[in-house]
């Protein structure tokens, strides 16, 4: 299995190369706005805030009852464009790193606002990780740059609207009192995420399929160990109507995944062993698709890229979140037309949103006809 996945990722090489270079609007968009649109200087402001949980958010290595962020805001002739840093544990950010990183950003310099490519890949270049942070620049800076063309980013890529899917709904992990009590409320959704990774997995499915029979996704979140435990679940899974799984090993353990994507029943979608676009062409053969998020690549310019390289490969695609305002959702929203599966649940999973943005009407992500990213503050 190994030996033929070295061998497609040699085949597949000039693929990957040029799938980079395809479906790019942002060098299309920067030569061809009127100058009277790039006149002025750009100003970042940001102030850290912190999400309140409706419910205890367990998974297999953690609980919380609130997430920081930092909220973004990037200025330019009186027009606002908004952008959002979420902070969950594993991403390693923070209040003050996210601040620190914030404070090395000077948009002062840039004449022209529309030349996204430039100033994201030079923001990229100030320090490596802090993936969050340069997000919350990219989701602002294309919020501004969608309200000064007056259009959404969804028509801005092409993607038509009508054709975003059912969101999945994120069951924690919790007593089966609390799992069906969050199950009940699930209520308008047509698809469950239920956290799995613990010795609780089979009670976790048990106690949801005695409240509903409607489809369920799984997030492992790197918590099975054993290659061949993890297999048997999965068939297991697989007869009690489990569509696909995500991350179920730790990413460290490629050969395992490997094994376990070519038998497994269920789909397989990398979600902490695929972070950005450079992890693609790695991931081929692990597993069957991506879950690409904002928070983790940088924002929406390089996750528009990371969908266009994952489809040129034949992989699945997934858009997803992490507990975040209806800003951040809304920017990664505008991808979801093209996607396979998405989790845009982020922002019903806290109770102090400030913004007001993508709906989820009767389980389906909803896009806004306002430009920019949609998202307007409440």
């Amino acid at each position: 299995m190994l030996h033929n996945r070295r061998s497609f990722l040699k085949s597949t090489a000039l693929v990957t190369s040029a799938a980079m270079m395809i479906n790019d609007p942002y060098k299309a968009i920067a030569g061809s706005i009127p100058a009277h649109f790039k006149t002025g200087t750009m100003k970042l402001t940001y102030r850290p805030y912190t999400l309140e949980l409706r419910h205890v958010f367990t998974i297999a290595t953690n609980s919380r009852t609130t997430t920081p962020v930092m909220l973004t805001e990037i200025e330019l002739n009186g027009m606002i464009g908004y952008g959002e840093a979420s902070m969950p544990p594993y991403l390693g950010e923070s209040h003050e790193t996210v601040q620190a990183f914030l404070s090395k950003v000077d948009l002062s310099k840039y004449e022209n606002p529309f030349d996204l490519e430039a100033i994201l890949n030079d923001i990229d270049t100030i320090a490596p990780d802090n993936t969050a942070a340069k997000a919350s620049v990219d989701i602002a800076l294309h919020d501004l740059i969608g309200k000064l063309m007056g259009q959404p980013w969804f028509n801005i890529w092409g993607y038509d609207k009508s054709k975003t899917p059912n969101t999945s709904f994120t069951i924690g992990i919790d007593t089966p009192e609390v799992v069906r009590q969050k199950t009940k409320e699930a209520e308008e959704f047509k698809v469950l995420k239920v956290k799995l990774g613990r010795d609780t997995d089979k009670e976790m499915i048990e106690t949801i399929r005695s409240v509903t029979d409607k489809s369920l996704t799984g997030d492992v979140n790197q918590g099975w160990k054993d290659k061949e435990k993890a297999l048997e679940m999965l068939h297991w899974l697989n007869e009690r109507n489990m569509v696909m799984i995500e991350q179920p090993m730790p990413k460290e353990q490629i050969d395992d995944l490997a094994w376990l994507t070519e038998r497994s029943p269920l789909p397989i979608i990398g979600d902490e062993g695929v972070q950005r676009l450079t992890d693609i062409k790695k991931a081929v053969g692990v597993y069957h698709g991506i879950n690409i998020k904002l928070m983790k690549c940088t924002g929406m310019r390089e996750a528009q890229k990371m969908l266009t390289l994952a489809r040129s490969l034949g992989m699945k695609v997934m858009v997803g979140c992490m507990t975040e305002t209806s800003c951040a959702i809304s920017a990664a929203s505008h991808l979801s037309p093209m996607v396979d599966w998405a989790d845009l649940d982020g922002a019903l999973l806290i109770k102090n949103d400030v913004f007001d943005g993508t709906k989820i009407i009767d389980g389906k992500v909803t896009l806004m006809d306002r430009p920019g990213i949609g998202a307007v503050k409440v």
